[in-house]
């Protein structure tokens, strides 16, 4: 975990609070407030993620041969499914 990660989970957290109190005191540009920083704290989180995850790639690939090799049937369905979507999107559906 980053520190990207950390203050996207801030974010989102002062973002729920925010939206909460918004909508208890019936002001609507305080909860629009709140829901955009929840929504920016999880971008934050997933651009954490995914920075943790780039930044040693042996470590992911390692990851998904494990998980490969334990779970043959969901890899399949999964590559199954990857495959279906690329199909559409290439074909315009």
């Amino acid at each position: 975990m980053n520190t990207t990660t950390l203050k996207g989970e801030g974010q989102e957290i002062g973002g729920s609070l925010k939206e909460a109190a918004g909508k208890a005191i019936g002001d609507n540009g305080l909860a629009s407030e709140g829901f955009a920083d929840r929504i920016a704290g999880s971008g934050k989180q997933v651009i954490g993620a995914l920075t943790d995850a780039l930044s040693d790639p042996q470590t992911l690939f390692d990851k998904a041969k494990t998980f490969a090799r334990e779970r043959p049937y969901a890899t399949a369905a999964l590559v199954g499914v990857l495959g279906l979507a690329t199909f559409n999107t290439l074909r315009g559906k």
